[in-house]
């Protein structure tokens, strides 16, 4: 138990420690700074921007920087889906891996481009080495820097003083990848390479087995892609078994590491965020609220994976070792993690909206598989993805200082700006589309019978494989209850839809609101100012993405996760 409990808080600590020093560093890179990686890399900018004619002194306006910003990932998509459909006649393909199908290459190039990285494909047998490679790992990078610069963007648009564009989006998207992204993800492909995960360009290997058998043992380029889907919340994995595969994830440390990588990001924006706004104050006040809904989802899992299943313990099945530990419920988990590291890394990875994964997510215990999907479904606001949880977040504080301003009768106000009708309609836009995406395309599978038949399961556990996998194309996440067989073509291409609407859809709106608070004047603060940098606005904020988020998907969540868990404990008192 003191173990667990070491493993549960000691990735947090650390992870909160390392706000303050990340969020400088994304100062530096985003407002000019010139320290660590930026002075040795600033002639490659510079290349980078006499090559393609970019003038970073240049700033765009929102509907300029929205355009090129979907002009960028349109290009990558149709490069993408042309890469997987003919990777079978593409060099660096040394097991002959045909090309995808149209429906999974759709799917596939939709997931990556969205840095969504669902995964209708088995990894190790779906996707050459060039593929990983040019395709999936660049996809990695940039669709990670683009979601940052969207959220650097709507930061410049809430804070600064004086009208004149919100930035330029092939800068920011430049030192996103350059600065941040590239150097990271090298340091930890190097630690995670110490530790054993693969990096070679030899094929499978074959093993004899002790029965004599030959067995194939996949390998490949693994650590560079590990280290990048983690760093930039992407989450595809290189072996179809994820982080919970040996060769990407196989010691205790990696597992740290790679937990480390998810979050560190997504936390030092809300520092940047606060040095933007001239008050650190509030950027601790948006860490705090994530941190609160974080602790309350890991405590749920943690507890519900820990108590085990009620079944086994009415059929005398014991649920201690033979130290007398608790064991809990270890179906789907590595040995090597355990519980604790188990229901850290699976919260994580929804609230991080990374999607990779170190167990088996349809293995948890009910509750513990509804928290993972409430963590996506609230909208990529928990950390969330790189940039994405930020501007997510962002999109529910100024939601929550309207309802603010409507109970004490006061324009409401937002970092001393104050916040119009069509800011508030942008803002539901962005909030509908994600909700809406949810609950319409879960709604359609359930009705469409390939899809039933796609499922392992029935009953409400089949019901939340449907639900999950729709939550996690349109939030973006890619995890999944791996029952689902989204290689069905239907599903395949509805699910693909639903990852565009939910990642532009979503960013479209976010964008607008950048461009109309750019140029607002900023208020004094008066005696009727709402606070926005204290302990009542984080209760406020936590409660609107409650009510707001949570509540919208409660009665699906009731037929599936909360009615299993209470037809489990039927089942065992009987």
């Amino acid at each position: 138990m003191a173990s667990d409990l070491i493993q549960l808080i000691l990735p947090l600590v650390i992870v909160l420690l390392l706000a303050r020093p990340m969020g400088l560093y994304l100062d530096a890179v985003f407002e000019g700074g010139r320290i660590g990686p930026m002075r040795v890399l600033r002639p490659v900018e510079q290349l980078i921007y006499r090559s393609t004619g970019v003038r970073p002194e240049d700033e765009m306006t929102w509907a300029t920087y929205t355009g090129a910003f979907l002009a960028f990932n349109a290009l990558g998509f149709g490069v993408l889906f042309l890469v997987l459909r003919l990777q079978g006649l593409l060099p660096l393909n040394p097991g002959g891996i045909a090309g995808m199908s149209s429906e999974v290459a759709f799917n596939t190039a939709a997931s990556f481009v969205t840095n969504t990285n669902w995964q209708a494909y088995s990894g190790e047998t779906g996707v050459s080495y060039l593929s990983q490679m040019l395709g999936l790992t660049w996809q990695n990078f940039v669709s990670a820097a683009g979601g940052l610069a969207i959220a650097v963007a709507l930061i410049r648009g809430l804070t600064r003083r004086q009208c004149g564009g919100i930035g330029s989006f092939w800068v920011d998207l430049t030192r996103s990848w350059l600065y941040v992204l590239v150097p990271g993800a090298i340091a930890l492909a190097l630690v995670l390479m110490s530790q054993g995960v693969v990096q070679t360009l030899l094929p499978s290997a074959s093993a004899t087995t002790l029965e004599g058998a030959t067995q194939v043992i996949a390998r490949g380029p693994a650590a560079s892609q590990v280290a990048i889907k983690m760093l930039g919340t992407n989450g595809g994995g290189f072996f179809n078994a994820n982080s919970a595969h040996p060769f990407e994830n196989p010691t205790p440390f990696s597992n740290l590491m790679q937990t480390l990588a998810m979050l560190v990001i997504p936390v030092g924006m809300t520092y940047y965020f606060g040095r933007r706004a001239g008050n650190v104050r509030q950027g601790w006040v948006i860490l705090s609220a994530m941190v609160v809904l974080f602790c309350l989802g890991l405590g749920i899992t943690y507890v519900n994976e820990l108590a085990g299943n009620p079944l086994l313990v009415a059929a005398g099945v014991s649920r201690v070792d033979d130290s007398g530990q608790l064991v809990g419920n270890m179906e789907g988990k590595e040995v090597r993690f355990g519980v604790a590291p188990t229901a850290f890394f699976a919260n994580s990875t929804t609230a991080v909206s990374c999607g990779a994964v170190n167990g088996s997510q349809s293995s948890q215990m009910p509750l513990s598989g509804g928290v993972s999907l409430l963590n996506i479904a609230l909208g990529e606001v928990i950390f969330g993805g790189v940039g994405a949880g930020m501007y997510g977040i962002l999109i529910f504080a100024i939601l929550a200082v309207f309802i603010a301003g409507l109970m004490v009768g006061r324009t409401p106000e937002y970092l001393g700006k104050k916040i119009g009708p069509r800011d508030m309609k942008m803002v539901m836009l962005a909030v509908l589309a994600l909700e809406a995406g949810i609950l319409v395309i879960a709604g359609i599978g359930v009705l469409t019978p390939s899809v039933l038949d796609a499922r392992l399961s029935t009953g409400p556990h089949g019901l939340t494989e449907v639900l999950y996998a729709a939550t996690s194309a349109v939030g973006n996440n890619g995890s999944a209850f791996a029952g689902l067989n989204a290689a069905v073509p239907w599903l395949a291409v509805v699910l693909g839809l639903g990852m565009l609407i939910g990642r532009y859809l979503f960013i479209i709106p976010v964008m607008a609101i950048a461009g109309s608070m750019s140029c607002k004047r900023i208020m004094a603060p008066s005696s009727g100012t709402f606070s926005t940098d204290g302990t009542i606005f984080i209760i406020l904020l936590v409660g609107v993405i409650v009510v707001v988020g949570a509540l919208t998907f409660f009665p699906v969540i009731a037929l599936g996760p909360v009615l299993e868990h209470l037809q489990m404990l039927a089942a065992a008192s009987s």
